[in-house]
């Protein structure tokens, strides 16, 4: 049984998901710092399985959720590039701690949700959602 609740809780995270990978694609090779890059791998690495886990409940639930992002995200994606060493690595990492936090919002919501492959989604993924916000606020400190 899926509701308007779990459809938006997929294609948001679908989307957000897909932001946190293009972002860190970015950083990944433009970042000089060791720090960032290796954030970067694990949120490509984990946001891939996350996307790939939650598209299937989406294909089992027939939603059609898109692959691409907002142009608020795109805006924000195109808004760091335009930095270059340290400035570049705090608007990736602010990036990344707004969108963490916004998703754990979503996803304590999630665990919720009548739809049981959601919920069991967005209980599995929370912990690891935490994790990358801490890290993140972690390596954002180091740089100041």
């Amino acid at each position: 049984m899926v509701d308007d609740s779990a459809v938006v809780f997929i294609k948001q995270g679908l989307e957000a998901g897909q932001t946190e990978i293009m972002a860190s694609k970015i950083a990944e090779t433009t970042s000089k710092n060791t720090r960032i890059v290796n954030f970067a791998h694990m949120m490509i690495a984990d946001h891939a399985t996350f996307n790939d886990d939650l598209q299937k409940i989406a294909i089992d639930d027939k939603i059609a959720a898109s692959d691409s992002v907002s142009d608020a995200h795109q805006a924000a994606i195109t808004s760091m590039t335009n930095n270059s060493g340290v400035k570049f690595d705090q608007a990736y990492l602010q990036l990344m701690i707004a969108g963490h936090q916004d998703a754990i919002k979503i996803f304590n919501i999630a665990k919720s949700d009548r739809n049981e492959a959601v919920q069991k989604f967005a209980r599995k993924t929370l912990p690891v959602l935490m994790m990358h916000l801490d890290s993140a606020n972690a390596i954002a400190a180091s740089l100041k």
